[in-house]
C-alpha cells in the first residue's frame, strides 16, 4: 500500500441552504410588497378577510395591517399609524434586528437566535393588550 492511498479522502461539508432561503424570502417580500403596492387594499377584493373579525366585530392585532403596509409603501406614514400602529412599530423593530443580524453574518459572528422566545412571549402579550385595547370605546384612535 502506497502513502497516498493510505490517506482517507478529505470529507467536504455541504453547501449551506442559507443564501437560496434567504433569496427566496427575499424574493416574496418583494412580490407581496408590489402586489401592495399596485393594488389598494381598501378598493381590490382579493385581500384575504380577517376571520376574526368577520366572526365577532373586533378588531385583531393584525386588522388593517395590510392598509398600513400600502399606506407604509406610499410614504403616508400618520395613515400607517392609524391603521395598525402596533404593525408599523413591529416592522420597524424587524428591520432593525435584520440589518444587526445581516451585519453579524457579514462579518461572521456569533447571532444567535433571530428572535428569542422570550421576546416572542413579549411580542404575544403586547399584541394581546393590543387587540384588548383598539376594541374599546375610549381608545377608538387604534381602530382602523
Amino acid at each position: 500500500m502506497t502513502p497516498a492511498q493510505s490517506i482517507p479522502p478529505k470529507i467536504s461539508r455541504q453547501p449551506s441552504l442559507g443564501f437560496f432561503a434567504a433569496a427566496i424570502f427575499g424574493t416574496a417580500i418583494l412580490g407581496t410588497g408590489a402586489m401592495i403596492f399596485f393594488f389598494n387594499p381598501s378598493t381590490h377584493k382579493f385581500y384575504p378577510i380577517c376571520l376574526f373579525h368577520a366572526v365577532t366585530g373586533l378588531n385583531c392585532p393584525g386588522c388593517g395591517a395590510t392598509r398600513s403596509f400600502y399606506a407604509l409603501l406610499h410614504g403616508h406614514f400618520q395613515l400607517a399609524l392609524k391603521d395598525n400602529a402596533l404593525f408599523v412599530f413591529t416592522l420597524a423593530a424587524a428591520a432593525i434586528r435584520g440589518a444587526w443580524f445581516a451585519q453579524r453574518k457579514i462579518l461572521r459572528k456569533p447571532t444567535g437566535q433571530f428572535i428569542s422566545p422570550k421576546m416572542l412571549w413579549l411580542l404575544l402579550i403586547i399584541g394581546g393588550i393590543f387587540a384588548a385595547l383598539r376594541n374599546l370605546p375610549a381608545f377608538a384612535f387604534l381602530s382602523p
